[in-house]
């Protein structure tokens, strides 16, 4: 996470807190799994 950080910190020319990454990763993981959106629908198992 914390590499992570300092490649957007180069990237974007903003120092970022790597804790402050988490909840947004999380969001745009959960909304791009398939599995998880299928089963939060009501539509299947995994």
């Amino acid at each position: 996470l914390a590499a992570y950080a300092e490649a957007l910190s180069a990237q974007t020319g903003q120092q970022l807190d790597p804790a402050r990454l988490v909840a947004p990763m999380l969001a745009r993981f959960m909304a791009t799994d398939r599995g998880f959106t299928r089963v939060r629908s009501g539509g299947g198992k995994t």
